[in-house]
């Protein structure tokens, strides 16, 4: 098949990354609202678009032993619901960069209206689960959509 189409990506505007999902049946409850734990996978998919964009092989990484990134915290806040159909946009922000971890937040939003917001670390950490410092080609990467706009 040769027009097959690609997945979605996300695009960056400067420091923000902006990534785009839909709201499926399959992320809602019986109401038709998106179903609470559906942040944490748009919001990780996000995440993920990140690495890819900026040439970070995690997956290449954990295979050779190297390790990979882990969530070590998150704070979230629920304050609008999406609901079936919608097309929600998740922006993130790399607010903090350090020797083994980064800062983040990101927000889900639809149209205008602010849904969710997440504060969060993640941690570089070895195939034993313990913290170690990020590939410094990594950190590179990170340093150029580094947000210092609010420290």
């Amino acid at each position: 098949m040769t027009n097959a189409p690609t997945p979605p990506s996300g695009v960056f505007e400067g420091t923000l990354h902006l990534f785009p999902v839909r709201a499926y049946f399959e992320d809602t409850d019986l109401s038709g609202v998106v179903y609470h734990a559906n942040y944490l996978r748009w919001f990780e998919r996000a995440r993920s678009d990140i690495l890819r964009l900026l040439g970070i092989d995690q997956r290449a990484a954990n295979e050779a032993g190297e390790g990979a990134y882990a969530v070590a915290d998150m704070q979230l806040r629920y304050l609008r619901p999406a609901k079936l159909d919608d097309a929600v946009t998740i922006k993130t922000r790399c607010t903090e960069l350090k020797a083994a971890s980064c800062r983040m937040h990101q927000e889900a939003w639809r149209d205008d209206t602010m849904l969710a917001d997440a504060d969060l670390r993640v941690g570089f950490v070895a195939p034993d689960g313990r913290p170690r410092r990020q590939p410094e080609a990594w950190r590179e990467a990170f340093k150029t959509i580094l947000d210092e706009s609010d420290q």
